[in-house]
């Protein structure tokens, strides 16, 4: 289908609210999204995006692909990356629309890959239980967005119009401006946009459990995964690999607003990568602190992988001695530099490879509950190449495999029980121009049916130490917990103090 032709409306709004405010005016609509930025606005959390009633919906499920558009479900067979390359196409828009644009993001496709895509690029073992069903992978068309300049203290709304007729497409802009601007109209009113919260997305009744408490099981007990850890230890003595990231998942009832839920983890943990997207399968709640792939507008692609990490310390004296714990550890910086590596090479398949480069080596970064090391990768893509070619050169995450990665991947297949789903993918936008900022999908609770799941893990290497790892999965799992408790139980019941180990049944 060759592309249409598109108008564009892109207005300041004068409003003292925010993209959040705005987007909890319509939270509860199915197949609506917030990629909120929170922190850190002068480096990266500059925006923030709120969206509702997407005008196409894209899932794949292994070859499988289903397209909703205009009321009907299409069902094809393919590869998801070029199904979902061929349905971004109609609605193409010319680079030159960005030139004068304060904004990053004018209208497109917003949703996640997930962790088993991996199975559609690479010949993987399948073993573990696909408990979840979600879709691999799933992405909504907006054609009209609310954006915050977080750092200028702006708000725009964009709206796009596409259709074969010119005029026709001033129309659709024309409409789809005027719809979001009365929606957000009645949210500065205090009202809320029609239609009734989903039980996922109703406040519990109740404050909690009967029994006052939020039992959290995990999948592994602490010796179950400690010795998951020895055991890709042996795969790095054996020469396998260098490096994995292991990972396990807790789970627990939570009959509570996963909107409010998202608005905790963000007040706990704020990071630059956050969102929430609801959608009729699942409620995805993250506050993730770590970018997979931005490509911009002049072609250079970025990647900041996070490998390393303290807890915060309990005043300014031990928060130094963490700080200092991190920076000058040996393990850490190995774990670091081998992903660095392996985000360069990963870079260099689809990027000019002189422009493959390291600005960033090793910086730690602070955030509410724990210190990261973080180091930033950049390339120039190749002419002829274009996003979904870098998604494919890049996923999953080399953060969230090891090196090497097939056989890191192969490796994480064997000794986890359940897929990972949305977990270890990542979540953001890629616009109609061939633009992206995507994040890797960590520190991210869903909600399903009654119940929230989450994923923590880290980075086995030679010396790793089995109970240290198993610890630092809960210095991860902290604020995620800590959210719940506060929405389950009360704030009062956000932090009972004590081991975390504690709180694992």
């Amino acid at each position: 289908m060759s592309s249409l032709a598109c108008a564009h409306i892109l207005e300041e709004i004068d409003s003292p609210l925010a993209a959040i405010d705005y987007y909890a005016g319509f939270a509860h609509e199915e197949h609506s999204f917030l990629l909120d930025s929170g922190r850190d606005p002068e480096k990266l959390g500059h925006y923030s995006f709120a969206g509702r009633k997407p005008f196409l919906v894209f899932q794949s499920k292994g070859d499988r692909i289903r397209i909703l558009r205009q009321g009907s479900i299409e069902h094809r067979r393919g590869n998801p990356f070029e199904e979902l390359r061929a349905a971004l196409a109609p609605y193409r828009v010319d680079a030159s629309l960005y030139r004068e644009s304060p904004i990053p993001f004018l209208g497109g496709a917003v949703g996640y890959f997930g962790y088993e895509l991996n199975y559609v690029m690479e010949k993987l073992p399948c073993r573990g239980a696909d408990d979840l069903a979600l879709p691999d992978c799933y992405f909504m068309f907006f054609d009209s967005v609310i954006v915050r300049d977080e750092l200028e203290q702006k708000l725009y709304l964009s709206a796009l119009g596409f259709d074969s007729d010119p005029a026709a497409a001033r129309e659709k802009a024309r409409q789809a401006f005027a719809t979001m601007r009365a929606e957000m109209a009645r949210v500065e009113r205090g009202e809320a946009s029609a239609g009734t919260p989903g039980t996922d997305d109703r406040r519990a009744a109740s404050t909690g459990p009967a029994d006052a408490d939020l039992k959290i099981r995990s999948m592994f007990t602490q010796e179950e995964y400690m010795d998951v850890v020895r055991q890709a230890k042996e795969h790095i003595f054996a020469g396998d690999i260098f490096e994995v990231c292991t990972t396990h998942r807790l789970e627990c009832d939570f009959a509570g607003n996963a909107f409010e839920l998202y608005r905790e983890l963000k007040r706990i943990n704020p990071a630059p990568f956050a969102s929430y997207l609801n959608l009729p399968e699942v409620k995805v709640v993250s506050s993730s602190p770590e970018r997979f792939l931005r490509l911009k507008r002049d072609g250079w692609a970025e990647s900041r992988p996070i490998k390393g990490t303290r807890p915060r310390g309990k005043d300014e004296a031990e928060d130094k001695a963490f700080h200092d714990d991190l920076f000058s550890s040996i393990k850490d910086r190995a774990e670091n530099m081998m992903i660095v590596d392996l985000v360069r090479n990963d870079l260099g398949r689809v990027c000019d490879f002189h422009t493959v480069r390291v600005p960033e080596l090793m910086l730690i970064e602070r955030y509410a509950t724990v210190f990261q090391m973080v180091s930033t990768i950049v390339g120039k893509l190749e002419p002829g190449r274009d996003l979904l070619d870098l998604v494919q050169a890049c996923f999953p995450g080399g953060s969230m495999t090891g090196a090497p990665k097939i056989e890191a991947m192969s490796i994480i297949d064997a000794l986890e029980p359940v897929k990972r789903g949305i977990y270890s993918g990542s979540i953001g936008y890629l616009d109609f121009a061939g633009n992206a900022d995507l994040n890797i999908v960590i520190r991210t609770i869903l909600v399903k049916n009654g119940k929230a799941y989450f994923q923590v893990g880290g980075a086995v290497v030679a010396d790793s130490d089995p109970e240290g790892e198993y610890l630092e999965t809960l210095h991860k799992a902290s604020a995620l917990i800590r959210s719940l408790r506060s929405v389950a139980l009360g704030p009062d019941q956000a932090d009972p103090g004590g081991d975390v180990r504690s709180l694992i049944g």
